[in-house]
């Protein structure tokens, strides 16, 4: 494939860049490759006058964040967005070749950008989501419209979206396997958990409307003698509804370098999600995370991981309290094998984050005459 033209790429993303490192960061940080990108978060507020700021935050990605006072409107907050995003590109003097939406809430102050390409990467239902806004869905529609081209990060959400537009592709989230892979070599205890006794059960993401807490509060009661390790942030919940006991231990946020680390000294790996509303068109990242750290992993029926990874037999499903009791005391149990993880890393080797965007690529270069 020859490589695209250096150009500029501006992508606007309802997650921060210094946040929760996933889908968002692994695609646009190979998409600076052999452009610019210009990576505009969601506004601050307080009390400050409006202002756009910009962070080096990887080799050619610039993270734009608008602060604004917290005192506008709505639609001031709309108008402020615009005329602050034109400011800052002209500055910069940005030629913008691809508008890529995580997004579709920021076409409200965007629309106007002329670009030769203009992508939705659907990497969940925002709408929802705790929180969203009631117009979500409308915004979404608008953005279908505009759109020359459309990702969606799984298969439940590319079966909700193909016939809603004439150019969707399932990309669903991937994994840097060798990045994870090296959690299977540490030897020295991750600090942070040093003194949690084992056997440990770990999950790593963010702490949200998507867990099921009483599961969770359920099978850490039943289980006294194992030590369930929760690394990340706390988001869109009370801290205080989280349960609580001796064998449950909250870490908070970690860099994404210290991950490895941290699941080299975890025996399973379980998602605890609920299914709801929140969790019916997941394709949470860290299924194959746990599994290239050498993880038995046990999650809740989530429809993507039972299809990609339940159904052929690399993550057990659990459907209750009793049942993730069940699949965890058997993956403890288990003893290595290095037949069945040769097939997995085979797998694994295929999904690839840098083969995703090599796809994605291939397909933002074919010719377009219109959007959908």
């Amino acid at each position: 494939m020859t490589p695209m033209p250096a150009s500029d790429l501006i992508a606007f993303s309802h997650l921060r860049w210094d946040w929760v490192y996933q889908r968002p960061q692994h695609l646009m940080s190979r998409a600076a490759r052999n452009r610019r990108v210009f990576f505009v978060e969601e506004p601050c507020f307080g009390e400050f006058r409006a202002e756009m700021t910009v962070t080096l935050a990887a080799p050619n990605v610039f993270v734009v964040r608008p602060h604004l006072s917290a005192h506008l409107s709505a639609d001031q907050v709309i108008d402020f967005q615009r005329r602050l995003l034109d400011e800052f590109l002209d500055k910069m003097n940005v030629r913008v070749d691809v508008r890529w939406y995580f997004t579709p809430a920021a076409l409200e102050f965007s629309s106007h950008l002329c670009a030769k390409l203009v992508v939705y990467d659907c990497m969940d239902e925002l709408s929802a989501f705790a929180g969203a806004t009631a117009r979500m869905a409308e915004m979404e529609r608008a953005l279908l419209g505009a759109a020359h081209i459309v990702f969606t990060g799984g298969q439940s959400l590319y079966e909700a979206k193909h016939l809603l537009h004439h150019h969707v592709h399932e990309m669903a989230s991937c994994v840097d396997l060798e990045h994870f892979r090296a959690a299977r070599n540490i030897l020295n205890e991750f600090s942070h958990q040093a003194g949690i006794p084992y056997p440990r059960i770990g999950y790593c993401g963010v702490l949200d409307e998507r867990l099921d807490l009483p599961l969770i509060a359920n099978v850490a009661r039943a289980h006294p003698n194992w030590h369930f390790v929760f690394a990340g942030p706390v988001a869109k919940i009370d801290p205080s509804s989280l349960p609580f006991g001796d064998n449950l231990h909250y870490l908070g946020a970690l860099r994404y370098d210290e991950l490895p680390h941290l699941m080299s000294g975890w025996d399973v790996g379980w998602m605890p999600f609920a299914l709801n509303a929140a969790t019916r068109y997941i394709s949470p990242t860290k299924t194959p995370e746990y599994l290239a750290a050498g993880l038995p992993v046990v999650s809740s029926a989530v429809e993507d991981v039972v299809r990609a990874w339940g159904e052929p037999g690399f993550v057990r499903i659990a459907h209750s309290p009793h049942d993730f009791g069940t699949c965890i005391a058997l993956s403890l149990q288990e003893e290595p094998s290095m037949v069945a993880q040769t097939k997995l890393d085979r797998v694994l080797a295929m999904q690839s984050w840098d083969a995703l965007w090599y796809r994605m690529e291939a397909l933002m270069q074919q010719p377009r005459t219109n959007a959908a």
